[in-house]
């Protein structure tokens, strides 16, 4: 097993794709959460210059690097490599790191290149340094390059969304933001932000009344689209059961209730602080382990390490008793997971919604969820009934980011090339699929409709989620594939 200790180790001598890497580790060294990619498309922007290569940032932010055909390849297709330049930004529980500032450190664990308690940021920039190792080799037989490297996708698109059109000359789209090798993505989900947020009414803690946190961890979390359909716990919802399981027959209060990252991962973790009268000790304690055990018994198999511990706590307002009750009710009854599958690709979730994240304080209150589907009409479906279940409830909604999905063409040409390359660089059949997870390809094929495009790139693991891992073999693959494909097209 080797290891690179830091990210000064980080890659190694004899990690290949020597260029890939060196690209990858360069990345990690510059903090780039979503809307804050300034740092990393400057050194981009100088990187280009260093290169001789033209760049421009649009409107919205995207930075495009374009480099000439090789000799004799001026009159192919024009080929845009595409990635995104932000990162999912998460951290264990007790983790010091702060993603605006500290770099990420990779290190190798057989196989892998992963960060151990944080998000490793190879979901995309493992695909921008796919691009920029592209853009660099000039032994690369290709016709006009350009590489498309947008902003804020993993916070709703912001910088597909706001393209400008007629900026890009190619007419075939390389998005590089897959994450399994050997199985090419044709379509995927789009989406829809729903945020709710209420103000409510504080009431001082009795007296002699304790407080006490109760927190749900261990869980898997995971990426909302690509691990909505395997069942994964998600904190909140489990939280949400067990205080209401509990105020049926404690005297609850609630004081502050905090889950989730984002809107677009699975909540690993929540908290909520209560208080309680202090006859009821014994009993809570009671209720909440038999609480535990239900609940791993309902996850066996898939997040059955599923924690609820409690702990002394302090505070010092409550919420009301009727905004304790409209907020557990209604998240409780608020939709989380597959609300369909789909008809036409078995396995595949076609529509789904994700709770993402919940903060209550004792004077405000708030939420977001994400709709996901392969079928925009559905898509708003659900967020129509999501809509209708909180203004029900008296707490207002905003629907907002929404992208429309990218539907599947099994005819196109480009997928052909594709599968033809791919059998005569690794002598087998490449799988296809369509992923319930937003690609930018949708938006992009919105504003630029006369685009022919795939998915694909190296398989990683828990993309959204500490311990993000990429396997190194599968870059390698995904870099042969790319030289051998842009040398195909014509």
């Amino acid at each position: 097993m080797t290891t690179a200790s830091n990210d000064q180790d980080f890659p190694p001598k004899g990690l290949n794709p020597e260029s890939v890497w060196k690209h990858f580790a360069a990345l990690c060294r510059i903090p780039r959460p979503s809307k804050h990619e300034e740092r990393v498309r400057d050194y981009l922007v100088q990187w280009a210059t260093g290169q001789g290569l033209e760049s421009i940032i649009d409107r919205g932010g995207n930075l495009i690097i374009r480099k000439p055909a090789s000799p004799g390849r001026e009159n192919a297709s024009g080929v845009i490599l595409q990635a995104h330049l932000d990162m999912v930004c998460q951290k264990n529980d007790g983790v010091i790191h702060d993603f605006h500032n500290d770099p990420i450190h990779p290190v190798i664990r057989d196989n892998l290149v992963l960060a151990e308690n944080t998000t490793l940021g190879a979901d995309d920039g493992i695909g921008v340094a796919l691009a920029l190792a592209a853009l660099e080799d000039n032994t690369l037989v290709h016709g006009p390059l350009e590489a498309l490297l947008t902003v804020d996708e993993e916070e709703g698109m912001g910088g597909a969304n706001k393209l400008e059109t007629g900026v890009l000359r190619g007419n075939i789209l390389l998005n590089l933001d897959s994450e399994t090798w050997g199985d090419f993505c044709l379509g995927c989900a789009g989406g829809m932000d729903i945020s709710v947020s209420r103000p409510g009414h504080s009431e001082p803690i009795p007296s002699d009344w304790q407080t006490v946190c109760i927190r749900v961890s261990g869980l898997r979390g995971g990426h909302s689209g690509i691990n909505i359909h395997e069942g994964r716990g998600n904190a909140i919802k489990i939280l949400v059961r067990i205080l209401n399981a509990l105020q049926s027959s404690l005297s609850l209060r609630l004081a502050s209730l905090t889950g989730g990252t984002a809107r677009n991962a699975l909540p690993r973790e929540a908290s909520a602080v209560i208080a309680i009268r202090p006859d009821d000790m014994d009993t809570l304690t009671e209720r909440l382990g038999q609480l535990q055990a239900i609940i791993r018994h309902e996850l066996a198999g898939v997040d059955e390490k599923v924690r609820i511990d409690c702990e002394p706590a302090t505070a010092v307002n409550i919420m009301s008793i009727a905004d304790q009750h409209l907020w557990l009710r209604t998240l409780h009854a608020a939709p989380h997971g597959i609300w369909r599958m789909s008809p036409s690709v078995p396995g595949a979730p076609e529509t789904s919604n994700n709770l993402g994240t919940v903060n209550l304080q004792p004077d405000n209150g708030a939420c977001t969820l994400m709709a996901r589907s392969t079928i925009d009409s559905a898509c708003n479906a659900l967020a129509d009934e999501i809509t209708s279940l909180f203004m029900l409830s008296g707490i207002p909604v905003v629907k907002e980011n929404a992208y429309p999905g990218w539907a599947p063409d099994t005819t196109s040409p480009l997928l052909t090339t594709c599968r033809n390359v791919y059998r005569q660089t690794f002598g087998q059949e490449p799988a296809t699929h369509i992923i319930h997870a937003g690609l930018e390809c949708g938006i992009l094929k919105s504003k630029y409709p006369v685009l022919d495009t795939i998915s694909f790139g190296p398989t990683i693991h828990s993309p959204h989620a500490p311990g993000e891992s990429v396997e190194i073999d599968t870059v390698e693959k995904a870099w042969r594939f790319l030289k051998a494909l842009l040398a195909t097209i014509d």
